[in-house]
């Protein structure tokens, strides 16, 4: 077999490096001389209410364009004890979405997230009345210094009547050697937990401290709602209520709570563009508000309702959260939303519902069967990730291939017959 030297192996890593690139690409920051100093590859998408010109109040939802690139004038590398970093991405017709950047001793983080909308982008807000638009707001995202940042999990952000949701997320700042660090910082929410699973939870039996593990995936059950031309919304999920809670000691608190679908009720209602699913388990209720967008014909969830009673333990044991300002599950009218892939729905920093397994169609429903599937962007990223790797060892062994006959090619031409 013919060997393969030290430089044909750094042409094979070098070739494969650039496959890889070209399969993940990241937005790169870097100072005047080229040297980079910001990476981050990440997918964003956006929830904007906005109003009419004829006084509707319309929500447009979209994502980080495939054209969107770095703002070199607006982008810097920073100058120690002067100025931090920023990366600034463009896209669309005059939308800005800005990372300013802080460190401290030991971290780096992403101090602000600001956001600019063009309202005048026609493509995106349809009859609007124009104008531009800025958000901002601190995040917890932050690493250990020399360490990349990497969240799969979805972070989302609500300001005012903005939502920005981030997910698939290897960023660093600061670079050393400027490039991404072997090392890396995990997100809480990608963390698996070490210790063993603890039963599901199927009651609100009072506890003395928050359990130290989360419960099991809730079991998925099957919700409708009927009006005056039949079923109106459709609903297969699991579902998880989290609520963090002050404790009487002043310490804080957990409570983690299954719903259990033999033992959960259901009832509901809906006209042409509003649908209410409501479920009761036990001592708590969920209540889900769908809309329907007559511009897009698209339906979603704008809104949760939760009423709950917390262990005794708690300083206010009844608890009552409200969110109407959202914009998930989102689907064309005849088609299902589907997700495989857990789902969180904020309604307080304190209070969040998760769900597993979704598929829900609202409105527009024939023989009680869901229609098309639109997959959620989750599922289409977990999809995506396996293809890039599979086609990057493809790669790597096409090239060893390749390398190997040219080497044994040589080798031949090397002897003589006597």
């Amino acid at each position: 077999m013919a060997r393969i030297d030290g430089g044909r192996w750094l042409l094979l890593a070098a070739v494969l490096l650039v496959f890889l690139q070209m399969s993940w690409s990241a937005f790169e920051v870097t100072d005047q001389s080229g040297k980079v100093c910001i990476i981050a590859n990440l997918s964003v998408s956006f929830s904007v209410e906005y109003s009419t010109k004829s006084g509707q109040q319309l929500a447009a939802d979209f994502t980080l364009a495939q054209n969107a690139e770095v703002l070199a004038n607006k982008s810097s590398c920073g100058k120690e004890n002067a100025s931090a970093p920023v990366l600034a991405i463009g896209f669309g017709a005059g939308h800005l979405l800005q990372m300013n950047f802080t460190k401290t001793s030991k971290l780096y983080s992403v101090d602000e997230l600001t956001f600019l909308y063009n309202l005048s982008d026609t493509t995106v807000f349809p009859n609007s009345t124009g104008g531009k638009n800025e958000v901002s707001q601190k995040t917890n995202i932050q690493a250990d210094l020399d360490t990349r940042y990497r969240c799969f999990s979805t972070n989302r952000m609500n300001m005012s009547n903005v939502t920005i949701t981030l997910s698939n997320v290897t960023l660093q700042a600061y670079l050393v050697n400027h490039t991404l660090s072997g090392n890396e910082t995990v997100c809480a929410a990608d963390k698996i937990p070490t210790t063993p699973v603890a039963p599901t939870t199927t009651s609100q039996t009072p506890t003395s401290q928050a359990p130290t593990s989360p419960p099991q995936n809730p079991m998925t059950g099957k919700y409708n709602v009927t009006g005056t031309n039949g079923t109106c919304v459709l609903a297969h999920m699991g579902l998880q209520l989290n609520v963090t809670y002050l404790r009487k000691d002043g310490k804080t608190g957990l409570e983690v709570l299954n719903f259990v679908p033999v033992n959960t009720s259901f009832s509901g209602s809906c006209n042409h563009s509003s649908a209410f699913l409501s479920l009761t388990f036990g001592k708590t209720r969920l209540v889900f508000h769908f809309l329907l967008n007559t511009s897009t014909d698209k339906f979603f969830l704008h809104g949760v309702d939760v009423t709950t009673t917390l262990p005794s333990e708690a300083k206010e044991t009844k608890m009552e959260a409200v969110n109407s300002s959202m914009s998930e599950l989102r689907a064309k009218l005849g088609n299902s939303y589907k997700c495989n892939a857990e789902e969180k729905l904020w309604v307080t920093d304190h209070v969040f519902v998760n769900v597993f397994d979704v598929q829900v169609q609202v409105f527009k429903i024939d023989e009680n069967k869901f229609g098309a599937v639109e997959e959620c962007q989750l599922d289409e990223n977990n999809m995506v990730i396996p293809i890039i790797v599979g086609a990057a060892l493809a790669g790597l062994v096409l090239i060893v291939l390749i390398a190997y006959l040219i080497g044994r090619k040589r080798s031949h031409a090397g002897y003589q017959t006597i």
